[in-house]
């Protein structure tokens, strides 16, 4: 995810601030991009899928998607996929 210029830090308040207490998330890690100022990372890992979808749904997110949007600059590539296994993973 790209921010507008300046608003990094910003966007990664309003994003961290509206990920709190999402039933299903496992993980929702946010990461600022060493390489890109205005480069962010979002890694989610979800029991399923229909638990993200109503996470969408949940006051705090959407008021996170309200706030953010106007300072997201654009997105780049995104990769769904089914963690096997690891650390810290069910």
């Amino acid at each position: 995810m790209q921010a507008t210029e300046g608003n990094r830090e910003k966007l990664i308040d309003i994003l961290l601030n509206g990920s709190k207490e999402m039933p299903g998330c496992k993980l929702y890690a946010i990461s600022a991009d060493t390489a890109d100022e205005s480069g962010i990372w979002s890694t989610e890992i979800w029991d399923s899928k229909e638990s993200h979808q109503a996470s969408l749904q949940l006051p705090l997110v959407q008021q996170a998607t309200a706030e953010g949007r106007p300072i997201i600059a654009g997105f780049g590539d995104r990769h769904i996929v089914t963690p096997i296994g690891g650390v810290g993973v069910d």
